[in-house]
């Protein structure tokens, strides 16, 4: 049965059984890492580029099609639709806010707080914590040189090329300054993880350039971890983006035109407890971000799509070893 709503013309419009059936086709297909939809080209090009990216992965646009997703685009009766069908908030994010940054303690799964000196080096195994807002995945890695002995991250300075602008990433932290924190959201289409993540030395080589996804590394990640002399690397495997976690996840290899954001940890060397009390790096906040590094990490997050603020505690989670099926 067609569902009506009304649009603010006043007119009737109906939402038809095989317009559910497409928006269910298209929300699938948005949400596939390898067909993700980018939400920043979205906002640059508006309905061309949703037209342009439905035809090439859903299915042909023709005129009442069109006008259909022009009426989701512009917003006509949107909270009347988004409320129909579940899950079309990827169209409508919800707002959140939080007034700053938390300061958070690293807690394991039973609560107790992470000790700066039981986080392994070189773990394959992806560690994801939350921050600043719930849903929100960053990954904890304590880095070290091919020998499996952590290395100091010195403070460096970080380009984004998407702008020319650089911003200063304050190196690691924990006793041997070692330990960093960034966003496990790939900055090209936001694919996260397990089809982004770290490499460690003895995965990064040759035979990764065969592996199974999510493992494989392009001969342009070898090549440019050989040119930047880092021994690891963070990759993902949708597209090929490669950062550099020892210079604050600075971009490697493209198609990524943005570093990945970078939280901010303290060590408290008395108990040996992490903190993550901000993030510094691409603009996530507010929404429409064009790649102007965030310099206070003491600003307001503004809206975002993700949560609520994790408040002083967010746990540490050992998600899964990709490579245990290579």
């Amino acid at each position: 049965m067609p569902l009506k709503f009304r649009l603010g013309n006043g007119e009737k419009g109906v939402l038809r059984t095989s317009d559910l059936l497409f928006i269910q086709k298209m929300l699938k297909t948005m949400r596939n890492p390898k067909t993700r939809f980018d939400s920043r080209e979205f906002v640059e090009k508006g309905e061309d580029y949703l037209f342009n990216y439905v035809g090439k992965n859903v299915g042909g646009v023709d005129e009442g099609r069109r006008n259909f997703l022009k009426g989701i685009v512009i917003g006509i009766a949107a909270a009347t639709v988004v409320g129909v069908v579940p899950g079309l908030r990827v169209l409508v994010p919800p707002v959140q806010q939080a007034s700053g940054f938390p300061k958070s303690l690293l807690t394991d799964s039973s609560g107790n707080p992470v000790k700066a000196s039981s986080v392994p080096v070189n773990s394959p195994i992806i560690m994801l914590f939350e921050y600043p807002l719930t849903g929100e995945p960053n990954f904890l890695i304590n880095l070290g040189d091919k020998d499996n002995n952590p290395v100091a991250i010195a403070p460096v300075e970080v380009t984004v090329p998407q702008t020319g602008k650089s911003y200063k990433f304050p190196g690691g932290v924990g006793p041997k300054n070692s330990i960093v924190a960034y966003s496990a959201i790939c900055q090209h289409l936001g694919c996260t993880p397990p089809y982004i993540h770290f490499y460690p030395p003895n995965y990064v080589g040759p035979s990764q350039l065969t592996a199974p996804e999510p493992d494989t590394l392009t001969a342009q990640a070898l090549l440019a971890a050989k040119q930047a002399n880092v021994p690891a690397l963070i990759h993902c495997d949708c597209h090929g983006s490669t950062y550099d976690p020892y210079r604050g996840a600075a971009v490697l290899t493209g198609p990524t035109v943005r570093p990945l954001p970078a939280v901010l940890l303290e060590w408290d060397n008395s108990t040996d407890y992490l903190y993550a009390i901000g993030a510094i790096g691409v603009a996530t906040y507010p929404e429409g971000a064009d790649g102007t590094p965030s310099q206070d990490p003491n600003s307001d997050l503004n809206t975002s799509q993700f949560g609520s603020s994790v408040g002083d505690k967010t746990q540490l989670q050992a998600s899964t070893n990709p490579f245990s099926g290579s």
